[in-house]
């Protein structure tokens, strides 16, 4: 598979954690051009902080290839990788990792911060920018539904409260 195509594999992750009421982003681990493992947030639905796409594909990338190890396979990600991934990263010896969308929140391959350029023991190559304006696109969508849902709930919840003051004013209706 060519990088276009495994990042399109990432972005259908991102899709699918959309699709649960994730964030969306969806990782795949790749060894010779094949996909060995893949997954999507899952924070909120596990209900745990380290249910990230990146974690959860290199543990499944891990299980597959039978060891920690991932010295000959990439990681394609539609989205910078945290602190957390990075150092999962850099743990697990990725030789590459793909990304599309910088993260100037929590990023930490250039954009917050680059943990990459400290003297660590292992070193992957980082291209940024792959399909970068899709992986953008779905992230932009989800948090704009999100405000919408949010400003929805606000205002029924004023709509509640004012209600019974409605009445009280009048009280003969």
């Amino acid at each position: 598979m060519t990088d276009e195509q495994l990042m399109q594999a990432a972005l259908e992750e991102a899709r699918a954690a959309a699709a649960l009421g994730e964030v969306p982003v969806g990782a795949v681990v790749a060894k010779d051009g094949e996909i060995i493992a893949r997954a999507h947030n899952l924070r909120e639905s596990g209900k745990n902080a380290i249910y990230h796409a990146e974690l959860l594909a290199i543990d499944a990338a891990c299980k597959a290839l039978g060891g920690w190890r991932l010295w000959q396979c990439e990681l394609f990600v539609t989205l910078e990788p945290c602190p957390m991934c990075s150092g999962a990263i850099i743990n697990s010896r990725l030789k590459r990792v793909v990304y599309g969308a910088r993260d100037p929140k929590a990023g930490c391959c250039g954009s917050l911060t680059d943990l990459f350029a400290l003297p660590f023991n292992h070193h992957p190559v980082m291209e940024q920018g792959l399909l970068e304006e899709e992986a953008q696109a779905l992230l932009q969508e989800f948090f704009a539904g999100l405000r919408a849902k949010r400003l929805k709930l606000k205002a029924e919840k004023r709509a509640q409260q004012a209600a019974p003051l409605q009445n009280e004013e009048n009280p003969h209706e």
